[in-house]
């Protein structure tokens, strides 16, 4: 018998829905689309925005003035699939203000084309280049061959842009970004990039710091987003565990009566059966008595227990024709506003990046995704508005470990992945940070909500903009940023920081089971050594101040959300975060950096993993991370060394290594072993 699964959601946050991100102004442009309009002047510009927010047209708005005004004789829009390219189709946007309609020759919208990409497509982009038309639609891999074939110089004086811009890497490997490198290296072109995940899986920065440096940001934040949307809500993400088959279980998780997508495991993961097939049939067998499929989409039919029946779109089939017709049905135009077109998606690689299916209210994924981009892509094809969709969640089904030591690792390393994929997404969705030192000479900002009592000088304030969704925090002993990078990452970038830790496995593991941790462990040193990896042209000064920005969103954002979720395990209204943090800010006596460092940025995860694992399997984890616990490395040893004489500086003593201040112990300990591995140099 199977284990039940326990609904327990590690992240649930509540929106104000006030419509304002799906209000156009005068030229048609919703509030992301006006942003990124206002920098169409820029030459290499970064749009950073959630799904569904509107980035294929605010695209349009740019490349139709830069044509017209800015001398760019075409534009290129590369995509990463042929499917996303029906984004890009015909838009009469003069009937909404603006003062030109978005055209696309036919012929020119290459992803409509029959043909592989490395053939005649490439021949059509050159007849493209000699023409007059304005506007050319590929794939990622059409452009990467044109440009193999024709060089850069052949595009000179033309706008490229790049959507799903997280599929580029500064990787050696990848062409896409070695291309893109020479293009700015010979600054001839206008580039236009667009993501709605910035940050990748495998951790490979999307381009180099020299490169990016170059490129005007535009961030669209998804607490904006969904904060603005008119019916959503509510969005809750969670990842539930299960024994035995997933088929078997899954209904525990899967409500028939919300239109789901449901993305089955890949046939080499752990969670997988090795028979897809029949892991689809067994959903559908779970779900009802089958009758048959529609004759016109292909949508398997099924009647559930109530009497309902259910249209199921089964996109894993192997037989390409029964795909085809049920992808096809997918993708009608004129039933994309009915609610009852189709009730349950089940796919494999399919039904992710660029997927628009506004109904759906459960994304349900079997088997950990390896790349966060991926779980943002799935999780974004449950965030669109629709009418009387207030809520909706993404699952991430896990197996729990079983009784072999390999499967047992394999288990470890999954759910450690699907806690970081959880934190990310916490901050991912929260409002941004503005830290600031605490000074006597600060005032209150403009346009910021300090709460009920007001600014109050004597204290660490913490307001809030309702309008740009963004805190402004105030922390006693905060280093400030000092050069322009530093400020731009600590602006920008604080989450592409957060990233890298919580995917770190050392930070993770100890953070999560490491019973003796000394909190200050992670949050100095090993964010310190990632911080120093990631961003080595920073000096010291502006490393430690990125490194406390970046400390004290991850510490805050936690805090605020036990804060929010404590007692009945549901969020308030959508002010509970902000809530949240002033409580946390006012609970304790003084916000200062030093309190924010001595948390354990993982306490909250393991709380929420103790509810959702079995003790059993959480007790198996514990065993297998605590066996393989190393001992201080020397990279360690020298960051704590460095700190033991700031220490010493601050209070004209080193550390001790009897200090009942278990951090105090830690860096007397770094000393101790730096010395002997000294002594041990001298002896030979």
């Amino acid at each position: 018998m199977t284990q039940k699964i326990q609904s327990v959601p590690s992240v649930s946050v509540s929106y104000a829905a006030n419509g304002s991100s799906t209000k156009a102004n005068a030229m048609g442009m919703r509030p992301m689309q006006e942003r990124a309009y206002e920098k169409r002047g820029e030459q290499y510009l970064l749009i950073k925005s959630p799904p569904a927010s509107g980035k294929s047209r605010a695209l349009m708005f740019i490349a139709l003035d830069k044509l017209a005004n800015q001398g760019l004789k075409q534009a290129i829009i590369v995509v990463p699939e042929r499917s996303i390219g029906a984004s890009f189709h015909d838009e009469p946007l003069t009937r909404f203000g603006f003062w030109e309609d978005w055209h696309v020759e036919p012929r020119r919208n290459l992803c409509d084309a029959a043909g592989g990409d490395n053939g005649g497509k490439v021949n059509s982009v050159e007849a493209f280049l000699k023409s007059d038309d304005k506007v050319l639609v590929c794939t990622h891999a059409t452009f990467r061959f044109a440009v193999d074939k024709f060089g850069v110089e052949a595009f000179d004086d033309r706008l490229i842009a790049v959507d799903e811009f997280h599929h580029v890497s500064s990787d050696s490997d990848n062409k896409l970004g070695h291309h893109l490198g020479a293009f700015i290296a010979r600054d001839k072109v206008h580039i236009v990039a667009m993501t709605g995940s910035y940050f990748r899986g495998d951790a490979v920065d999307v381009l180099s710091p020299q490169d990016e440096a170059k490129f005007d940001t535009v961030t669209y934040t998804y607490y904006e987003q969904l904060n603005g949307y008119r019916y959503l809500k509510h969005l809750d993400i969670g990842y539930f565990f299960y024994s035995g088959s997933y088929a078997d279980d899954i209904l525990k998780v899967l409500d028939p009566k919300q239109k789901t997508i449901i993305h089955i495991p890949s046939v080499n993961s752990r969670e997988s059966t090795k028979d897809k097939m029949r892991e689809v049939e067994h959903i559908i067998e779970a779900l009802g008595d089958w009758q048959g499929s529609d004759p016109v989409t292909g949508f398997q039919l099924v009647t559930t227990k109530d009497g309902r029946t259910l249209r199921i779109a089964d996109l894993v089939d192997d037989d390409k024709n029964k795909r085809d017709r049920v992808s096809t049905a997918l993708k009608d135009s004129t039933q994309k506003n009915n609610r009852d077109h189709v009730d349950i998606i089940i796919a494999l690689g399919m039904a992710k990046e660029g997927f628009d299916w506004i109904w759906c209210e459960h994304a349900l994924t079997v088997g950990y995704r390896s790349s966060l981009t991926e779980i943002i892509q799935i999780i974004g094809r449950a965030t669109r508005d629709a009418p009387g969709k207030t809520r909706a969640r993404f699952t991430n089904l896990i197996a729990e470990p079983d009784a072999s030591e390999e499967a047992v690792t394999e288990a470890v390393n999954d759910t450690l992945k699907a806690i970081a994929a959880s934190l990310l997404m916490e901050q991912v969705l929260a409002p941004r940070f503005e830290f600031r030192s605490k000074a006597s000479t600060n005032e209150p900002t403009d346009g910021f909500d300090y709460g009920d009592d007001g600014y109050q000088q004597d204290k660490c304030n913490v307001g809030f903009n309702e309008e740009k969704g963004k805190f402004q925090i105030e922390i006693k002993g905060l280093s400030e940023p000092k050069s322009e990078e530093a400020t731009r990452i600590c602006q920008e970038d604080l989450n592409e920081v957060i990233t890298a830790f919580v995917q770190d496995k050392t930070a993770l593991e100890r953070g999560l089971f490491d019973k003796e941790l000394v909190p200050e462990e992670l949050t100095i040193s090993r964010m310190g050594k990632i911080i120093k990896d990631k961003y080595p042209e920073l000096d010291e000064e502006d490393q430690e101040a990125v490194r406390q920005h970046a400390i004290a969103a991850l510490n805050l954002t936690q805090q605020a959300a036990h804060i929010a979720t404590s007692g009945d395990g549901e969020p308030g209204a959508n002010t509970a975060l902000i809530d949240g943090v002033r409580k946390f800010a006012m609970d304790v006596r003084e916000l200062d950096i030093d309190l924010i460092d001595r948390i354990n940025p993982f306490g909250e995860a393991y709380s929420i993993l103790a509810k959702a694992m079995s003790e059993e399997s959480l007790k198996q984890v514990a065993a297998v991370i605590g066996a393989k616990r190393a001992t201080m490395t020397l990279e360690e040893a020298r960051v704590l060394s460095k700190r033991a004489l700031k220490f010493m500086q601050e209070r004209g003593r080193l550390p001790s290594i009897t200090s009942t201040d278990p951090w105090e112990k830690s860096m007397a300990e770094g000393v101790a072993f730096l010395a002997r591995m000294k002594a041990e140099a001298a002896r030979g």
